[in-house]
């Protein structure tokens, strides 16, 4: 039987649209499926993704290797990406960690081993220091600073995935606007049930994010945890925007785990206004089922999360006082490992590629890369962190 793709991607998120366009250098006949956003998100009964945002952190500075590689290579694509689409999503306003000087400090010295391997700069502040250099940020007089001055800030999600789109297109990828209900391995070929219609390939990539267990699109679920996550959104003014206007990108990590934080400047959102984000990583929500997943992204997150970030965040940055709050769902997907998954399924034509585990966002070009190769070479060798990246199934 004539396949209409030799590969089909399941999944135009950060991941999805990265592998499309790499896959596009290295090969032809492929297809990226995957909605739009939608116009309407609190009536939206379809699918959703996590990228529909504009702010989220990009920095190598990390306690594991694998993901400080993934990282450095994914930033060291970014300019060249903005220059061949035309389109800019990278802030390098670069990215401060602040920790209690004898706590966390096991993950400090492996993310500084890992920087140095990387041959990334780390700027050491004493605590004395702090307040003279970041003087809007209010952390206890113990807290020292780690700030990654160059290849980091924050990147605009939803511009990044135009751009890969839009470079996986001109690459000869066709895009196919709408949602995958099933792949099914046929025998010689899977066929891809899209709204109706089918499609078949020889090879398919399931990069469907928090959604990849949702639909029938692996022989098995993967094993891993789709857990709520909720941000928070400062109207920013100009009396705000003179004192945070210029600030890095931060990850607080402060005395409990539950104080931990991250901290995106003040960015420009589709409704015109200025917004600093905020969130956490504590909540204990498990998301096991599709409408489960689209009640939470039709949602405002949880008002207790809200309340507790607020907390946080009035304490770290007291001149955000006064200033309008507001909330928003986001899913973070978990793997028991604590690595992406990139391999194959039981199937050795339907391969999967998810597992963020809440700090992939920077690295999908990188992530969207290695489901590439999976599928163009049928393996990742461990130069690629292919033993790492094994699928577990549940």
């Amino acid at each position: 039987m004539s396949v209409d793709f030799r590969f089909i991607i399941i999944g135009r998120g950060m991941m999805g649209a990265a592998a499309a366009r790499h896959l596009s250098s290295m090969t032809d006949g492929i297809a990226l499926i995957g909605p739009r956003e939608p116009t309407e998100r609190k009536s939206h009964d379809g699918v959703f993704a996590s990228h529909y945002d504009e702010a989220r952190i990009t920095r190598t500075f990390d306690g594991n290797l694998a993901w400080g590689s993934f990282a450095a290579r994914a930033l060291d694509r970014y300019r060249a990406i903005e220059t061949s689409s035309g389109i800019s999503f990278f802030s390098e306003v670069g990215c401060l960690f602040t920790a209690p000087e004898k706590s966390e400090q096991d993950y400090i010295d492996r993310a500084l081993t890992v920087s140095r391997t990387l041959g990334s700069e780390i700027e050491s502040i004493a605590p004395s220091q702090l307040p003279g250099r970041f003087p809007f940020l209010a952390v206890d007089p113990d807290f020292r600073g780690y700030f990654e001055r160059k290849r980091a800030g924050h990147i605009n999600p939803r511009a990044l995935v135009r751009a890969q789109a839009k470079l996986a297109e001109q690459g000869g990828v066709t895009l196919i606007e709408a949602t995958a209900r099933s792949a099914c391995d046929a025998g010689a070929h899977v066929e891809v049930t899209v709204d109706g219609k089918c499609y078949c390939a020889e090879k398919v990539l399931v990069a469907a994010g928090g959604f990849s267990n949702f639909h029938a699109l692996l022989p098995r679920p993967v094993d891993a945890r789709v857990m709520a996550r909720t941000v928070v959104f400062y109207e920013i003014g100009e009396r705000e925007m003179a004192i945070f206007g210029d600030m890095p990108s931060m990850i607080v990590l402060g005395d409990r785990e539950e104080d931990h934080i991250y901290i995106l400047p003040p960015v420009r959102y589709p409704d015109g206004k200025m917004y600093l984000k905020l969130g956490g990583d504590t909540e204990t929500l498990s998301i096991n089922r599709l409408e489960d997943a689209g009640a939470w992204f039709r949602s405002d997150g949880s008002a207790a999360e809200r309340d507790h970030l607020c907390r946080i965040a009035l304490q770290l940055m007291p001149a955000l006082a006064g200033c309008p709050v507001t909330s928003g769902p986001c899913v973070a997907n978990f793997t028991p490992t604590g690595y992406p998954y990139a391999g194959f399924t039981q199937s050795p034509r339907i391969a999967v590629l998810t597992g963020g585990n809440f700090v992939a966002a920077k690295s999908s070009d990188e992530l969207g890369r290695l489901g590439a190769v999976l599928l163009t070479e049928g393996a990742l060798s461990e130069a690629d962190f292919g033993g790492e990246l094994t699928p577990v199934f549940a």
